[in-house]
């Protein structure tokens, strides 16, 4: 009964319709899209976010500028940053990895950067054009679900969607995303202190899961043929591993996969779908910079 979704094969071929595009673009304009990508500090984890997405602009040919920043930046360095790459015409989009040192206000950075080229999604701007149904650049994990369900001819039309979490990133663009004609699914956002979580999830027909939290969605939960998303990425302790941790998702993977009938793995749903979408997104903005598409 149950479908594994392959977020690994759908990305990849993604990242083909991407390199395409990417090609006619650079033929017809004579450079490539272009990314600027801002890493304040040291954080590991920001580290291998930054270098995965440079390895995926270097695969699709998509030009990367890099600024590496000292972790003392203040914000009024990387609001001047911002404003100088708005500015500068060879720039198509612009991607800075949150989160930022504590002395800068990461929504003071989502406010600067230009909607033209918030290839993450997340200035208010794109948010508000997403909820009205209007073209905008689209945070890539929802869009990247969007993909997923389309690829495995998922339709939403008349079902009746669960999404526990409620981020900018995530939560909050997929449901306006759902909602929209050409969607059409009934829609409710829960979190963690929604009560009685199962009985809204049991009567779901697809359910997103995207708390952070490892087994927030447990097998009770899903009812018999439910389509399971799973957003989460937890490092938990394993002592069977070298590195001494393994990845988990939020949910009770092994156990849900008996009874829904699609459902993502963690690793390899979600995620790899989430930088194929920036990816996108740069290309898309590029595009519109130029007048092609709204």
């Amino acid at each position: 009964m149950n479908c594994k979704i392959d977020g690994r094969q759908v990305a990849s071929l993604e990242r083909l319709r991407i390199k395409e595009g990417v090609d006619a673009y650079a033929a017809s304009y004579g450079r490539a899209p272009s990314l600027a990508v801002v890493l304040v500090g040291d954080d590991p984890a920001s580290i291998s976010y930054v270098t995965s997405k440079q390895q995926a602009c270097e695969e699709l040919g998509i030009r990367h500028v890099d600024y590496k920043l000292d972790a003392s930046t203040s914000e009024d360095e990387l609001l001047a940053l911002v404003e100088t790459l708005n500015k500068d015409d060879d720039i198509d989009g612009i991607l800075v990895q949150f989160p930022t040192p504590t002395q800068i206000n990461d929504e003071h950075i989502m406010l600067a950067i230009a909607p033209a080229k918030d290839v993450d999604g997340l200035n208010p701007v794109n948010a508000g054009l997403t909820l009205m149904g209007r073209p905008s650049l689209v945070p890539c994990t929802a869009l990247g679900i969007l993909v997923l369900l389309d690829h495995y001819s998922i339709s939403t039309s008349g079902k009746r969607v669960c999404i526990i979490g409620r981020s900018a990133l995530v939560g909050r663009p997929l449901a306006a995303l759902l909602m929209q004609h050409g969607r059409d699914a009934t829609v409710t956002v829960c979190n963690t202190r929604t009560r009685d979580l199962a009985s809204i999830t049991r009567e779901s027909d697809i359910i997103v899961v995207a708390a952070g939290h490892p087994g927030t969605l447990t097998a009770y939960m899903v009812r018999e043929g439910a389509v399971v998303i799973d957003v989460g990425t937890n490092r938990i302790a394993d002592e069977t591993r070298e590195r001494g941790w393994r990845l988990v998702g939020d949910c009770d993977y092994a156990q849900i996969r008996k009874k829904a009938s699609y459902i993502t793995p963690v690793p390899g749903g979600v995620g790899p779908m989430t930088i194929t979408m920036l990816m996108s997104n740069t290309l898309l903005a590029a595009r519109r910079r130029k007048g092609e598409v709204l």
